[in-house]
């Protein structure tokens, strides 16, 4: 039997099409708005109409048209859909696996072990569970950093997940396990990719994901030719620490490959001169800041880049480690470079009183921020009369953490979480409302094929190699000779 919840959701969803088939328009009412369109700002009591797939006004008690499906945003916060900039999707199917790892140990895992144990069902398997939580989360645009794609084979799984779910992706096609140079430019690769950009819109995109090793011949130019020849952007781990290091910025820029159609993922072991070459490129910085806090590729550097005027935008990196939703992200960016700030006056024996870095900055970053890294900040990333309608609705009665709404963009980073997303849209579509996905059974379908993964990894690797790569090895605590042994609290 069907929960209340559900019939409510079912309810909904048949009530979003008109008669003739095509959808209604819908308007959210009396809503606290964050726009992130300056010229809109952050309203109160406002109202967002959506006809088709795009906002068509933004304002106060709209006079919409007839058969208009109205939501009460009452208590709510409308805000743009958020986009993560680079994603591992298909390891979703190991969610949780890898929580106390390092970066050696992650590198062991999927590049030197057992990465070439996942076939093309198990990257789609990833993928789709991955794609259904974006939505869910209210991350409405996902770059699939999908470094996994052995073969054609696994790219078709993997494309083939995203396309079954409505949100918007962009698949980074990648190769772990093969020089991007070869791989990049094989009959297949090629036949592949121009598959995927004769079917791309900006519901669909294409870019190539691949790392730079700094080796002096730079053989990493025959992928950038090829996403030259191609026509698509690079996504790159920059600055990850001893792996990527200054040497590939400085051989990108000497071979003309350093421009702004390249993202830079991490970035946090970079020296000035890097940090000066990818401002002076135009290129974009995506930072997962769990990440880099965990895995070591060095300090989230939001501050360095922000001095250096290079655009930054956010990620969750992995579900083998971390939390993949943006609150999160949001939330450990701006404690981290809170922090940063706070011991840069200790050093100089000093206080910091008043902060550089704001909630409403760090939105930004999950919103038009992750737009614009993937050239699309012209279709999303704002509330703006004209844009694609991708929209989230905040808004949860039966939390006590979602009142009093006093400071709208400081409570969406420090207060809300995935839990609290009521309604998403993308591109016009209601994709989840009152807390409940309306995805049929992709759900369902997603659960049984990650099982099926689940247990075809475990068995080829064994259990004892599946509990040792699940819990490896523990340093000891060194502790310090403590000079005050103080007897009367001494115990034998």
């Amino acid at each position: 039997m069907n929960s209340p919840q559900a019939a409510s959701a079912q309810q909904f969803a048949q009530q979003l099409a008109e008669p003739s088939g095509r959808r209604r328009p819908v308007a959210f009412r009396n809503a606290t708005v964050i726009t992130v369109d300056p010229a809109l700002g952050t309203l109160r009591g406002c109202d967002v109409l959506v006809t088709g797939d795009s906002i068509t006004a933004v304002g106060p008690s709209l006079e919409v048209p007839e058969g208009t499906l109205e939501i009460d945003a009452s208590g709510g916060i409308l805000m743009p859909g958020m986009v993560d900039t680079h994603r591992h999707m298909w390891q979703t199917a190991l969610r949780g696996y890898g929580a106390d790892w390092s970066l050696t140990n992650y590198f062991y895992f999927f590049y030197i072990n057992w990465g070439k144990l996942f076939r093309p069902q198990d990257v789609y398997a990833g993928n789709l569970l991955a794609a259904i939580e974006s939505v869910d989360a209210g991350t409405t645009t996902t770059l699939d950093w999908s470094h996994g794609l052995r073969t054609v084979e696994h790219g078709e799984a993997a494309a083939d997940a995203l396309d079954s779910v409505p949100g918007r992706f962009v698949l980074g096609y990648g190769n772990l396990a093969g020089s991007p140079w070869e791989w990049a430019n094989s009959p297949d690769f090629r036949a592949f990719a121009r598959r995927r950009l004769d079917a791309a819109d900006d519901m669909h995109g294409f870019q190539l994901a691949f790392d730079i090793t700094g080796e002096p011949s730079f053989p990493e130019r025959g992928a950038f030719e090829a996403a030259r020849d191609l026509g698509v952007p690079v996504t790159t781990h920059s600055g990850v620490w001893k792996v990527t290091t200054d040497d590939a910025i400085r051989l990108m820029a000497e071979h003309g490959f350093l421009t702004d159609q390249v993202t830079h993922v991490h970035c946090g072991s970079l020296s000035e001169d890097s940090y000066q070459r990818i401002a002076a490129s135009g290129g974009s910085a995506s930072l997962a800041p769990e990440s880099e806090c965990s895995a070591g590729q060095g300090y989230p550097p939001s501050f360095t880049l922000r001095k250096h005027g290079i655009p930054i935008s956010l990620s969750v990196d992995t579900s083998v480690w971390w939390n993949a939703d943006m609150f999160s992200a949001m939330r450990a960016l701006l404690n981290t470079d809170r922090v940063h700030e706070h011991l840069e006056h200790h050093e100089r024996d000093d206080t910091c009183v008043n902060l550089r870095l704001r909630a409403k900055d760090v939105i930004e970053y999950a919103t038009i921020g992750g737009a614009g890294a993937l050239r699309l900040d012209r279709v999303i990333g704002s509330i703006t009369p004209g844009k694609k309608a991708d929209l989230i609705l905040i808004q949860n009665a039966a939390s006590p953490v979602m009142f009093p709404l006093i400071n709208p963009e400081g409570h969406v980073v420090y207060q809300a979480g995935r839990a609290d997303v009521h309604t998403v849209m993308v591109n016009g579509r209601v994709l989840k409302h009152e807390h409940r996905l309306l995805l049929d059974d992709l759900l369902a379908k997603a659960r049984s094929a990650v099982t099926d993964t689940v247990d075809y990894l475990r068995a080829e690797m064994g259990e004892q190699a599946w509990d040792a790569d699940m819990h490896p090895a523990q340093p000891d605590v060194e502790l310090i000779a403590n000079p005050y042994q103080y007897s009367e609290y001494k115990r034998d």
